[in-house]
């Protein structure tokens, strides 16, 4: 039988309906919020596949279109592959679950979030993140939660609680947290809810109102921790027996250390990532051969305790010998080199290295006819900023097929985008479709924060008159007990054994976009603190280093660049600018080769990189929705002869009546002894009533212009 649960949530009831739906799954929950409603069902097989030392999770977000009343286009007129939304959003319950499984569980597990209906009010993300974390929590599978996640908006210097995307947009924070219970034992702890994940976009923020927000976001899912609770006492399964990881033998792991401590003392002081990488390999299978010389069988141990070292001797290095690898402090930040204008024929490029991390930024111009749309079932959304993150595989020193991106480069080129989104000038200041492609070169930890300093400087290249210049630096945690060491700019080791990855992008005056997953139960508020702050020390440091390269916007866009021309005409004249059928378009296009694109609202915007034939085109348009002056004289065309004159269009649509006397100077007797239907005749404007009717002159014309 059906149980309901219910809480308020940020004044806004939200409820879990579990034992209703998919009774086959481990855990299934239906969430109610509002007229937004998700199923979220867990399976886990029961048995784990041969070989696996590690949890295969997958986690799928799946909008359905029927959610918001709506039939999916195309030609099978069905759900298709995944949208970038739906892919955000499944890494975003991705990371903020997987750390909260125990070690040693290595069941295939899929987690399923479908969004059955949409009201656009409240958020689907939200209760889908809810959900995953019930289902969890009343199935059999071991999880160390529950959590919670919260959407924060700020405006007028509040914070809101899932507020609407329309206050979201308008407001100076967009900021998705998710908290979780603290366990019990627990000695380190501000709060009884603890953060696990954030990632958000800002405009501008400064570090203190982040702080003040997450805080708040924890306090205010707590009723949702409560709630899941409450659930799991009442109608939560028994959880598997997860059998712990065996310690290997105590003997073993010395011969171990014994055969390699000088080896990795010796790889770790070694700079460059692929040398580094050589010795360790070299360490390695020297290591396994010497323990497995009499015992063949104990590859796979001595392997793993190989890893492990490799682990814990990063850690001792920076806590306890207060040394990194490459020789910095903790806040020093890699040599920084930076070239702009490299591709001749992009129209805006950058060079960005730091380390060994080095990224291209090609930047391309485009019309309004180059966004793109994106559909969900929220609705259409138009983008006039791209942002496409690409990590091949020889950047890492790998050989392997190229594929499209995968769920990490479109999170990476997200974060990237949401960064740069702040400082771009507005569709009026600058009427162009920008598009960055960022090819990561070569890869050594922080490449998504690089493609951040590269698209800014390709921005600047391409005369983009972007307001501020946006820097992303990557940061680390270590914490063993009382000790606790924050590292500025981490490389790819120090992520593989650190705590915390927080990616942190804004501008001198604040943050714009920022990114953290949590690896231990929780950071502090100093913690979380002294992290923004050390990273805006890096931040600025870096901005610095890439204005010696291009400190302002080029004053003109590349040569190579489309033009772009906005000619506002009124909205009753686009019909006029069109055509019957698009002829006076198909015949501007013609003529002069510029691409055009005409709006509802009268806006007609001309690109070309010929500015010639970008004039002509802007006559053209004119000459198409010009009214009638009086005193101004037109070359006509005679449409329609009658006894007492003639009708003649002397702009697109628009006719006037030369009246018999108006003719000529001398007395006509007949019209057709003048004017014959298809001339082309010159005449003056000599009254425009007050329904429009327009009176000509050929008679005043043929004064002013005796020839």
């Amino acid at each position: 039988m059906s149980k309901v649960f219910s809480t308020d949530f940020g004044g806004r009831s939200i409820s879990l309906k579990a034992d209703y739906v998919a009774g086959q799954a481990d855990g299934a929950i239906l969430v109610n919020y509002g007229d937004t409603v998700v199923l979220v069902t867990v399976v886990s097989l029961k048995n784990a596949r041969e070989g696996l030392d590690f949890l295969p999770l997958t986690v799928d977000y799946q909008e359905m279109t029927f959610a918001a009343g709506k039939i999916p286009g195309g030609f099978f007129k069905r759900e298709g592959r995944p949208n970038e939304q739906e892919i955000l959003t499944s890494r975003l319950i991705d990371r903020s679950i997987r750390p909260l499984f125990p070690k040693g569980y290595f069941y295939e597990t899929q987690v399923v979030a479908t969004v059955l209906s949409a009201d656009n009010a409240n958020d689907t993300k939200v209760a889908a993140m809810l959900g995953v974390s019930a289902a969890l929590g009343i199935s059999d599978i071991p999880f160390e939660g529950p959590v919670a996640g919260v959407r924060i908006g700020l405006l007028d210097g509040e914070f809101l609680c899932n507020p609407s995307a329309e206050v979201l947009e308008n407001g100076g924070l967009d900021l998705f947290l998710v908290g979780r219970r603290v366990l019990p034992g627990t000695q380190d702890r501000e709060f009884d809810v603890n953060l696990v994940m954030l990632e958000g976009k800002g405009k501008e923020v400064e570090e203190d109102v982040i702080v003040d927000a997450i805080n708040w976001g924890l306090d205010v899912i707590r009723p949702l921790i409560e709630l899941q609770e409450s659930i799991r006492q009442d109608i939560g399964r028994k959880k598997r027996m997860v059998n712990p990881v065996a310690s290997p033998d105590q003997s073993l792991v010395a011969r171990v250390a014994n055969a390699a401590a000088e080896g990795l003392r010796d790889a770790y002081t070694t700079g460059p990532k692929l040398e580094r990488y050589a010795k360790l390999d070299r360490l390695r299978e020297a290591v396994i051969e010497e323990i497995t010389r009499e015992d063949a069988g104990l590859r796979p141990l001595v392997m793993e305790i190989f890893e492990d070292l490799e682990r814990h001797n990063i850690r001792n290095m920076i806590l306890h010998e207060k040394r990194r690898s490459d020789g910095r402090s903790n806040t020093d930040i890699r040599p920084i080199s930076a070239d702009v204008g490299i591709l001749p024929r992009a129209h805006g490029s950058a060079i960005f290295s730091r380390g060994e991390t080095q990224v291209l930024a090609a930047l391309t111009l485009g019309t309004s006819s180059d966004e793109q749309r994106m559909d969900y079932i929220g609705g259409e959304e138009m983008r006039s900023f791209i942002l496409h993150y690409n990590f091949p595989p020889y950047c890492v020193g790998e050989a392997r097929p190229l594929r499209g991106p995968g769920r990490r480069e479109i999170g990476h080129g997200a974060l990237a985008r949401k960064a740069l989104l702040p400082i771009l000038p507005t569709d009026e200041e600058f009427p162009y479709t920008i598009r960055i492609v960022s090819e990561v070169l070569s890869s050594n930890g922080s490449s998504s924060m690089a493609t951040v300093c590269g698209g800014a400087l390709s921005l600047m290249d391409a005369g983009v008159p972007v307001k501020d210049i946006v820097a992303g630096i990557a940061m680390g945690l270590l914490k063993e007990g009382e000790q606790v060491v924050i590292l500025s700019d981490i490389i790819g080791d120090e992520d593989h054994a650190g705590d915390m990855d927080f990616k942190v992008c804004g501008t001198k005056k604040g943050i714009t976009a920022m990114q953290m997953d949590i690896k231990i139960n929780g950071v502090t508020q100093d913690i979380l603190r002294r992290a923004l702050y050390q990273a805006r020390d890096g931040r600025l440091f870096i901005i610095e280093k890439m204005r010696e390269t291009i400190a302002f916007p080029r004053t003109d866009i590349s040569m190579y660049a489309p033009r772009i021309t906005m000619v506002k005409v009124r909205p009753e004249k686009v019909r006029d600018v069109i055509g019957s059928g698009g002829k006076n378009i198909r015949q501007i296009v013609s003529e002069t080769g510029v691409n055009i694109d005409v709006e509802d609202d009268g806006t007609v915007t001309i690109a070309s990189s010929d500015a010639d034939a970008a004039a002509r085109a802007v006559a053209m348009v004119k000459w198409l929705t010009e009214d009638a002056e009086i005193g101004k004289i037109y070359r006509g065309t005679v449409k329609k002869i009658v006894d007492f004159g003639a009708f003649v269009e002397i702009l697109p649509g628009t006719e006037g009546l030369v009246h018999i006397s108006q003719l000529a100077r001398e007395r006509v007797n007949k019209v057709t002894d003048i004017l014959k239907e298809g001339d082309e005749v010159l005449v003056k404007v000599l009254e425009i009533d007050r329904q429009g009717k327009i009176r000509l002159s050929r008679k005043e014309a043929l004064g002013e212009n005796p020839a």
